[in-house]
């Protein structure tokens, strides 16, 4: 499989983003190590040829970041996980920009009703941050929780998305 890969400035940072062929997301994120892009793929799934080059996704990242959250909607995206884990990552594509639910309120919306800690599993195995928006899932008090690009970059996405 080839692949393409951009970085991108943000306002919070380095975003990477890892592209097949058919400009679907395998994978991104707040850094400018494209190896550590890569490593967020399965083994069996990475691209055997890689090269530099602009993505589509890359134009909905800009987007996003100049106000229109809603960009990041129609990116596709291609994951490799359970049934679980697809469910879930289709579920937090559903979650509305300024709207973030509880991990208990997203393991119901995957048809897990009490399954807090898998929930949480399918958010940490997200490869492709922001297009599949794991950020919008907080804890049952409110507080933020964790995310794989850092806590102070999820807090200013969903500022973002909450003023737009």
């Amino acid at each position: 499989m080839t692949a393409l890969i951009q970085t991108v400035e943000t306002p919070d940072g380095p975003f990477t983003i890892l592209s097949d062929a058919r400009h679907r997301v395998l994978a991104s994120g707040w850094t400018a190590d494209a190896d550590e892009i890569l490593q967020r793929v399965p083994a069996a799934h990475r691209p055997t040829e890689i090269s530099e080059g602009s993505t589509r996704a890359g134009d909905a990242v800009a987007a996003y970041y100049a106000g229109d959250v809603a960009a990041i909607d129609a990116v596709e995206v291609r994951q490799f996980g359970t049934e679980l884990q697809s469910a879930g990552w289709a579920a937090l594509r559903r979650i509305a920009p300024g709207r973030p639910l509880s991990y208990t309120e997203f393991a119901a919306a995957i048809g897990r009703p009490g399954a807090v800690r898998p929930a949480a599993s399918v958010c940490a195995r997200n490869a492709a941050a922001l297009f599949v928006p794991c950020h919008r899932v907080l804890r049952a008090d409110g507080t933020l929780g964790g995310f794989a690009w850092g806590e102070s970059v999820k807090r200013r996405l969903l500022e973002r998305e909450a003023a737009a």
